[in-house]
C-alpha cells in the first residue's frame, strides 16, 4: 500500500514539473548567417553541347560500271587530293578508247581525201570544166567528212573520260573511312557507295544557341580581333583541346519552333585529334569585365523553375514586454524577405546574380531550409555552413 502511494506521489510530481515548464514561443526566430552583397569581376565560361563536323564531306560514287580490281588506300587513313583510291576493271574502257582513237584516224583520212576532191572540183568549176552537180557533191562530201571527224573526236573524249572514271581518286585532302566494297564487287554508276572522304584539318564544331544570344555572337563574328581564348572545347574525356577556335558561320535562320540557331566554330586539327561526329562542349569565355553580384550557390532557392533569395530586412514591431500601457513602444527585429532573382553562370561554389538584389542588401546564406517570406530571423546563434540550402 505504501508502494502504491509512493508511485502516485511520483507521477504527480512529474506532471506538476511538466506543467511548470515554459512552452516554446509560437513564433521562433530562425538562426541564420548573413552575407553583405558585394560585386566582383568574375571570369567564367558559357558552355554549350556541340558536335564536330567536317567542313567538306563527300560519298564516293562510281561513274562507270564494272568490277573492283584494285584498292590503293588504308582504311581510316589520311589521303591526298588526286590520290588513287579504287580501280574499276579498265579493260573494256581501254578497248573502247583504242577503238575510238582508231576510228578518229579513219575519219581524218577520209577528210583528207574529201578535201583533195573538193579542191580539185573547185578548180574545175572555176573554169566551167566540170558538171555543177559533181562540184556540189564534192562540197557536201567534204562537209560530211569534217563532221565525222568532229564526232570521232568527241567519241575519243567520251572513251577517255570513261577510262579515267575507272580510276577513282580523292577529291580533296582528308580522311577516308571503311570501304563499303571489296575486290571483285561489281559497282553501278550513281547507286553504289564506295566510301566517304571528309576534310580533317581544320574541323568544324557546331552548337546551338538561343535567339536571345544571337546579338552577342553576331558582335563576335563582326569583331576582327577577338580575344585569343574566346573559344575552347572540352573533349569527351573532359580534357581541354589544345587548339583555340574562331567563329566561322552563323546559320541563315532561327528555328521558329525552338527559337534556336546554329553557330559554327573552326578549330585547327593538325594531329587529327578531332573526328567527325564527336560530342564536345564549347566553352565561350565571358567578355564582361564589369563587376557582378556573386553569392554562394546554396543561398539560391529554386521553385517551379524560378529562383529566389532571402534577404534580411529590419522591422519594428510592438514589444510585448513593455506592458499593456506601452503598446506604442517598438522593438527592432530581423525578418526574411523572399526576392525573385535572375541567375547567371555558376562559378565554383558561387553563382552570378544578374538582377533582383543590389549591394545594399544582406543575403541569408545558411539556415534557409526552414524560412518563408516574413520569417523572423536572428544571427545570435551561428549556423554551420552545411545547414544552408542548395541551388539545383
Amino acid at each position: 500500500m505504501n508502494k502504491g502511494i509512493l508511485n502516485i506521489v511520483l507521477i504527480s510530481c512529474i506532471v506538476l514539473s511538466a506543467c511548470d515548464k515554459k512552452q516554446p514561443p509560437a513564433d521562433n526566430e530562425v538562426p541564420v548567417n548573413l552575407m553583405k552583397v558585394k560585386t566582383k569581376v568574375v571570369r567564367y565560361y558559357d558552355k554549350y553541347p556541340s558536335t564536330t563536323n567536317a567542313l567538306s564531306q563527300v560519298n564516293l560514287l562510281p561513274q562507270v560500271q564494272g568490277a573492283i580490281t584494285a584498292i590503293y588506300f588504308t582504311e581510316g587513313s589520311h589521303v591526298k587530293k588526286g590520290q588513287k583510291l579504287y580501280e574499276i576493271d579498265t579493260r573494256i574502257y581501254n578497248d573502247n578508247y583504242n577503238a575510238a582513237v582508231a576510228n578518229l584516224k579513219v575519219t581524218q583520212g577520209t577528210l583528207v581525201q574529201a578535201q583533195q576532191d573538193a579542191d580539185r572540183y573547185a578548180y574545175l568549176n572555176k573554169y566551167n570544166a566540170v558538171a555543177k552537180q559533181l562540184y556540189d557533191h564534192a562540197m557536201i562530201t567534204l562537209d560530211n567528212a569534217k563532221n565525222q571527224v568532229k564526232a570521232s573526236e568527241q567519241a575519243v573524249k567520251t572513251a577517255k573520260t570513261n577510262l579515267n572514271y575507272a580510276v577513282v581518286t580523292a577529291p580533296f585532302d582528308g580522311t577516308i573511312g571503311f570501304s563499303l566494297v571489296k575486290l571483285g564487287d561489281v559497282v553501278t554508276p550513281g547507286t553504289t557507295v564506295l566510301n566517304t572522304v571528309s576534310t580533317d584539318n581544320p574541323m568544324a564544331v557546331d552548337f546551338i544557341i538561343n535567339e536571345k544570344q544571337l546579338p552577342k555572337f553576331e558582335k563576335i563574328l563582326d569583331n576582327k580581333n577577338p580575344i585569343d581564348s574566346l573559344f575552347t572545347i572540352l573533349l569527351p574525356d573532359n580534357t581541354v583541346y589544345p587548339e583555340l577556335g574562331k567563329i566561322s558561320i552563323i546559320d541563315r535562320a532561327v528555328d521558329p519552333q525552338t527559337g534556336s540557331i546554329k553557330v559554327r566554330l573552326v578549330f585547327p586539327n593538325p594531329k587529327g585529334f578531332l573526328r567527325v561526329g564527336m560530342s564536345a562542349t564549347v566553352r565561350v569565355h565571358n567578355q564582361d569585365v564589369k563587376p557582378q553580384i556573386v553569392v554562394p550557390n546554396k543561398a539560391v532557392v529554386e521553385q517551379m523553375g524560378e529562383y529566389f533569395i532571402y534577404v534580411a530586412q529590419d522591422s519594428l514591431v510592438n514589444d510585448p514586454k513593455a506592458g499593456a500601457d506601452s503598446a506604442k513602444k517598438k522593438k527592432k527585429i530581423l525578418m526574411a524577405e523572399q526576392k525573385k532573382v535572375q541567375v547567371g553562370q555558376v562559378v565554383g561554389p558561387n553563382i552570378v546574380i544578374k538582377s533582383g538584389i543590389d549591394t545594399t542588401e544582406r543575403v541569408v546564406v545558411d539556415g534557409i531550409q526552414t524560412l518563408h517570406d516574413g520569417s523572423k530571423i536572428t544571427t545570435a546563434n551561428k549556423v554551420g555552413p552545411s545547414a544552408g540550402g542548395k541551388h539545383k
